[in-house]
Order: structure tokens, then C-alpha cells, then sequence
């Protein structure tokens, strides 16, 4: 089963992050940061990866500690489900379009991270969410999932509509990456034998 809980406890925050790979796109998601939730429903629902997230954070402060620290625990969950990454696509990307809104992402389950964001969302909130939050995110999930993430918006106006079309994108490429290729089910995807 490519399965994976991860918790992690700071000072800051306390969550949970359950994954099924070979989900149907089910979730359970509560971080109290409502904008937020709805990004993480639509990650797991377009990506076809079943996720449960609980987290308690600092939101008296802010929003940024529970943001992020979700980010690298979804990340640290997916990297563990997949394991070797054995008989696995690898790559994936998405041109994802969202009324005003086009978002592509191309990304590399390569262990090695990087992360390029080349989203200009034009208002600093969506409701009372932190725009710039969608990048720290993104950072996190990248860095900790051991994930090459290229995200480019071609257009867009409506800070909603770029952000959830960033999600959805990442999503939709998540999905044919961390697929079973029928073609080399027991193989790892590189020439170098490991990712």
C-alpha cells in the first residue's frame, strides 16, 4: 500500500497528514484556516490521493506557521508513500486553465528539490488569507517531498482564480507522476538505478 502518516509537533503547530496514493480523491482536511482547506480538498480531488489533515496552530498570530508547516508534512507523507518510487511515471504537468486564470506546472519526483513560482497574484488576501502564503506553501511541499516544482502563470486577474488553478494544476501533475506505469512496473525511473 502507498500509504503514509506523518505528524509533526513544534512549538507552533501540531499536525497530521494522512495519504493514500491509490485514493479516489477523498479528504478530510481541517487546518482552520478556511481558503486553505479548500486548496488542500482540491490537491487531493484532482490528484486522485486520498488525505486526512489535522492541524492546531498559532492562527492568533497568523496564518504562516500552519500554512507552511502543512506544506512539509504533506510533503515528508507523499516522499514516505512512495518509497523507492519503484515502476512510478515520475513526471507530470498540467496547462490548467481557470476562467481569467492559466496556470502550468510541470514537476519531477526527482528527490532533489527546487522550486520555481512565477505566480503574480494581484492582491495581498483572498478573504483573510495571505496570497504570499500560496508560495510558502508550494516551498514547503517541494522541498520536503523531495520535488523538482515549476509553476508559471500564463494569465490571470482574479487572485481566487490563479490560486486555485496553481493547486489544481499541481494536482492534476501529481496524479500522472506518482501513477504505476504499466510499461516498467518494477523499474525505477533513472538511470542512476535510485531517485
Amino acid at each position: 500500500m502507498r500509504t503514509a502518516t506523518v505528524t509533526r509537533t513544534t512549538a507552533e503547530t501540531e499536525i497530521t497528514v494522512s495519504v493514500n496514493l491509490d485514493g479516489t480523491g477523498t479528504y478530510d482536511n481541517a487546518t482552520g484556516v478556511g481558503f486553505f482547506d479548500h486548496m488542500l480538498d482540491q490537491l487531493a480531488r484532482h490528484a486522485l490521493i486520498d488525505m486526512t489533515v489535522r492541524a492546531k496552530g498559532d492562527l492568533h498570530i497568523d496564518d504562516h506557521h500552519t500554512v507552511e508547516d502543512t506544506g512539509i508534512a504533506l510533503g515528508q507523507a507523499l516522499a514516505q508513500a512512495l518509497g523507492d518510487k519503484r515502476g512510478i511515471r515520475r513526471y507530470g504537468e498540467c496547462a490548467l486553465p481557470m476562467d481569467d486564470a492559466q496556470v502550468r506546472c510541470a514537476l519531477d519526483l526527482s528527490g532533489r528539490p527546487y522550486f520555481v513560482c512565477n505566480l503574480a497574484l494581484p492582491t495581498p488576501k483572498i478573504g483573510t488569507f495571505d496570497t504570499e502564503l500560496v508560495r510558502e506553501f508550494f516551498q514547503a511541499l517541494a522541498t520536503h517531498g523531495g520535488i523538482t516544482l515549476h509553476l508559471d502563470q500564463v494569465h490571470g486577474f482574479n487572485s481566487h482564480h490563479i490560486a486555485e488553478a496553481a493547486f489544481k494544476a499541481v494536482a492534476r501533475a501529481l496524479r500522472m507522476a506518482v501513477e504505476p506505469d504499466p510499461r516498467r512496473a518494477d523499474a525505477i525511473p533513472s538511470t542512476k538505478g535510485a531517485l
